[in-house]
């Protein structure tokens, strides 16, 4: 590994024991969507998706550790990793470490980063000739936003995209709950009409789950590509959403049983897709 040859700025720094310190409060403020956005930042804990957003090229803006932290040698290392790609140290005692991660035993490294906006405009008709897509049409539950990134990230799926009024990405259930995956995996944000269009104008194949559907989704046509919808956790999509797909299918259940968690819902929509593929993740 190759560092710059400046001293990490880490070694000389004072632990802030105040949370009126300003910066502190800045990091805190990061737990409510207004102050991602007025900060251009998010929040990610311990050293597994910090690694992550590194090796993807996400962009640091500070790095956050205990005295635990200092003194780790593994530890030490993403700390130089991120000074070098621009991120500010920033030394803390653990109660405010647990104050900024909303935790009472906190992983001994978080960091911030910038987020990454991507337009569906970019994934063009070239882009998807092939390969499995996931829609997520107006998806509230953070939770649920970052174990369905998990499970495409796992599957080989080639882009998740994000339709409408979805819960934010970037929340500190969201970011944890994917596991690093949010990293790793090409998101895409759209309006319902711009999606539309961009559906209209790919011509990619479109299979939602649906109450309404006529086909068993492990029976389902997938072919050599696929954009799986999924809808609302309470709602599910709105008629005129299920017109535009191609194929409706319906995830084969008990009589008199409620309904499947979307997550766990995509996730077999996914696979039987790759199925299909004979799980060639190419």
């Amino acid at each position: 590994m190759t560092h710059s040859s400046r001293p990490p700025q880490s070694q000389d720094l004072v632990a802030i024991t105040s949370a009126s310190n300003p910066q502190v409060k800045a990091l805190k403020s990061l737990e409510r969507k207004k102050g991602r956005r007025e900060q251009n930042a998010f929040l990610a804990e311990g050293a597994r998706l910090i690694s992550e957003a590194l090796a993807h090229e996400w962009e640091p803006v500070t790095v956050i550790f205990g005295p635990d932290g200092q003194s780790r040698p593994a530890s030490q290392e993403l700390i130089h990793q991120a000074e070098n790609k621009g991120a500010r140290p920033l030394l803390v005692n653990d109660r405010l470490l647990g104050s900024i991660a909303r935790k009472e035993n906190p992983q001994t490294l978080l960091a911030t980063f910038r987020p990454k906006y991507r337009p569906l405009s970019e994934l063009t008709k070239q882009d998807v000739a092939s390969g499995t897509f996931v829609g997520l049409y107006q998806i509230r539950d953070p939770g649920n936003l970052g174990t369905i990134l998990r499970t495409s990230d796992f599957a080989g799926v080639q882009g998740v995209i994000l339709i409408g009024d979805c819960c934010d990405l970037y929340s500190l259930e969201a970011v944890r709950a994917s596991m690093g995956s949010l990293f790793a995996m090409p998101i895409y944000f759209a309006s319902e009409d711009e999606f539309l269009s961009w559906k209209q104008d790919t011509g990619i194949p479109m299979i939602a789950a649906s109450m309404n559907g006529t086909v068993a989704h492990h029976e389902a046509d997938y072919g050599d590509a696929t954009l799986i919808l999924m809808g609302n956790e309470q709602s599910g999509l709105p008629p005129h959403v299920e017109a535009a797909c191609d194929t409706l299918s319906r995830i084969p259940m008990r009589e008199g049983a409620d309904s499947l968690n979307v997550g766990i819902a995509t996730a077999l929509m996914i696979y039987a897709a790759l199925q299909k593929r004979g799980y060639d993740f190419t």
